[in-house]
């Protein structure tokens, strides 16, 4: 998204009216199992039933109030939404678009829908950029068929970008078995109507240098990344492969309250050192957490909590700034 138009964004928009996020696509594609998986309900995914109608949920991203529409992808509601667009599509900023990758046998209806969806956006003059999730990229698929699975995506892809012939269309390949594909998709997407966005992961990013860390991430209690660094390849593949256990180990502690000295948790694996920890970036009183990686001397994490309050104000006079 450009600058130009995020300012836009931030200039225009009453502070009552929360950014309108929409999710669509056929029924089964995995909609609601993606919001779930961002709320870490792992145990609601094997039982979600489809959803009815359009079901709204309200969160606050970094001060702002975001609102999530999940629209049912049944047949019936799918027409329902087209019959009556400004209801349901209109003041949409951003949109996602999920595709069961799996599904092979639906992939041309999906693709019809996906242009009628456009079609309604044109009419009510309104141009998100539209997200699609090609979902179901599960890591043990990928790992047993990936270069042909890697060639069946980009030829649907290039399908989507001629059939569509729309010029804000981005993809993402996720899956609820790779937490952070989801995690990582969303947290791209919706830092995107931030203008500090940038600002605010560059700050992230010089203060794991100094630190000499391995690799850092700050993700709030939506499970949404507000930044990260990895020193190389290795280091992220272990961090994104884990992130998630550790926000569910904290889910898990704070349901059984309990107590510690220190809101911490470090954790050594070989050579490598781990250090998991709330941190309170804003007025609310929900933290965001901090996972590092320190290879080799674990006597740095320690020393970490020395530095870290001076970073801590210096990302909330950020996002003071940001919010409206």
């Amino acid at each position: 998204m450009e600058e130009s138009s995020l300012y836009y964004l931030e200039k225009n928009k009453p502070k009552e009216h929360p950014y309108k996020i929409l999710f669509t696509g056929l029924d089964g594609a995995g909609k609601s199992s993606i919001i779930l998986s961002l709320q870490r309900e792992f145990s609601k995914i094997a039982i979600v039933e489809p959803t009815r109608g359009a079901q709204r949920r309200i969160f606050t991203l970094l001060g702002r109030e975001i609102s999530e529409w999940d629209l049912g992808g049944q047949k019936s509601y799918l027409i329902s939404y087209l019959k009556s667009p400004g209801k349901y599509f209109d003041d949409t900023e951003i949109a996602i678009y999920v595709i069961d990758i799996m599904d092979t046998k639906r992939i041309s209806e999906s693709l019809s829908y996906l242009v009628d969806v456009i079609k309604k956006f044109e009419e009510l003059k309104i141009h998100p950029p539209i997200n699609i999730f090609l979902h179901k990229c599960d890591p043990v698929l990928f790992k047993r068929t990936q270069s042909i699975i890697e060639d069946q995506l980009n030829a649907l892809e290039k399908q989507i970008k001629e059939l569509a012939n729309y010029d804000k269309i981005y993809f993402f390949r996720t899956s609820i078995y790779d937490p952070y594909s989801v995690m990582s998709a969303m947290s791209t997407i919706l830092l995107e109507l931030y203008p500090k966005s940038q600002l605010i992961r560059k700050t992230i990013e010089e203060f794991a240098k100094k630190l000499n860390c391995s690799g850092l991430i700050i993700i709030g209690q939506n499970s949404l990344i507000l930044g990260s660094y990895f020193k190389d390849d290795h280091s992220k593949a272990y961090l994104k492969k884990i992130i998630g256990h550790f926000l569910i180990l904290n889910d898990k502690f704070s349901e059984i309250k309990l107590e510690q000295q220190e809101d911490q948790i470090i954790v050594q694996k070989s050579h490598n050192y781990f250090l998991f920890k709330p941190i309170i970036l804003n007025n609310d009183v929900v933290p965001h957490f901090m996972l590092i990686l320190k290879e080799d001397n674990p006597f740095d994490l320690y020393f970490i909590n020395k530095d870290l309050p001076a970073f801590i104000n210096i990302l909330r006079d950020i996002l003071m700034k940001e919010s409206i």
